[in-house]
């Protein structure tokens, strides 16, 4: 048996001294020093060996043991250091090749027109205000003169959560809430900055959610003369000096008297081109005197204060602003769309 084993170790020991791979590594140590392997099966044979001959074949079966398993262990450490090494070649970074430069993002448009109006009415001394977007029903309609039922309703299609509850169908609530605030307290100068919800079908000039802005100013002796200055003062600065502004009588449950306000045609300077469809005019903003009923429901006397109010849409400043011909381009995160604005 002796013979037998030290035949095995030289066999093995040739064997291990051929391999090429991790996996012919493997293979070899199940063959010989597997649970089914030839060690395992010679050793099989010690039982019918003397009680002297026993001690002397354990050990030579360990010697050859340990023989293998050392050859099989330097093998071992090789291959991974082998193949670590071939990793580390692989993975190298040439510290030579240039950086790869840093998207470098802009600001969205729309977001942009919201900072420079702001810019603009603080400037003129307006403060900014802000509410919830998920509104009751009083704040949205009731206390701005539309009660329940009120036929002008059905022109601010809305998103109801419960019968009291709904997404806002404009900021003109902020207003509300502010002037409650104020305990009818003067001067009232703020605007109110945020998204609304309608119920719409969405095209190139509608969404079922926008960003508006609306201003209010309450204080003695407010007249429609200081509206028109304020507005006419706004378009200039966000247009430029040459724009003009024209109202037109129209209609607001919460204001009266209401007015449509229009600036000079951008794109032609009033002479009439496809954009204002040949008139000379873009419709920007709805605007009023505060109706006296909004007043009295907020805590101000009529009698003493006046206000005015107007209100715009940022999409509809930012197409005109920026000669953009559809409404969606603004939600649809396309990037060609968007970084057409990193530099301005």
């Amino acid at each position: 048996m002796r013979e037998r084993l030290l035949a095995l170790k030289e066999e093995a020991l040739g064997e291990l001294s051929r391999v090429e791979n991790q996996q012919q590594l493997n293979d070899l140590r199940v063959k010989y020093l597997g649970k089914k392997g030839r060690l395992t099966e010679i050793l099989r044979g010690m039982g019918a060996l003397s009680a002297e001959e026993r001690p002397i074949i354990g050990q030579a079966a360990n010697e050859v043991r340990g023989a293998i398993e050392a050859v099989i262990e330097e093998k071992q450490t090789g291959f991974q250091k082998a193949e670590t090494e071939a990793r580390l070649a692989a993975e190298t970074i040439d510290v030579t090749l240039p950086g790869r430069p840093a998207a470098r993002g802009a600001v969205h448009p729309i977001s942009k027109v919201i900072e420079e109006i702001e810019d603009i009415f603080i400037g003129m001394g307006y403060t900014v205000a802000e509410g919830p977007e998920v509104e009751q029903d009083y704040y949205n309609f009731e206390a701005l003169n539309l009660p329940k039922n009120h036929p002008a309703r059905d022109m601010q299609d809305s998103f109801y959560i419960t019968d009291e509850l709904l997404m806002r169908t404009h900021t003109s609530p902020v207003q509300v809430r502010t002037m409650e605030k104020m305990k009818g307290q003067v001067p009232v100068k703020i605007i109110c900055p945020g998204k609304v919800y309608r119920r719409d079908d969405d095209d190139a000039t509608h969404s079922h959610l926008f960003t508006q802005i609306e201003g209010l100013v309450i204080d003695r002796n407010i007249r429609m003369s200081d509206l028109k200055g304020t507005l006419l003062q706004f378009v200039q600065e966000l247009f430029g000096k040459q724009t003009q502004i024209r109202m037109r009588p129209s209609f607001f449950p919460f204001t009266e008297p209401s007015a449509e306000v229009d600036v000079t045609c951008a794109m032609c300077g009033g002479s009439g081109c496809r954009v204002c469809k040949q008139t000379g005019w873009l419709e920007i903003l709805g605007s009023g005197m505060v109706h006296p009923r909004v007043l009295e429901m907020a805590g101000y006397d009529p009698q003493e204060y006046s206000g005015f109010a107007f209100g715009l849409g940022v999409e509809r400043v930012a197409m005109l602003k920026y000669d953009i011909e559809d409404i969606r381009h603004f939600y649809t995160n396309d990037l060609r769309f968007l970084k057409q604005f990193v530099h301005l």
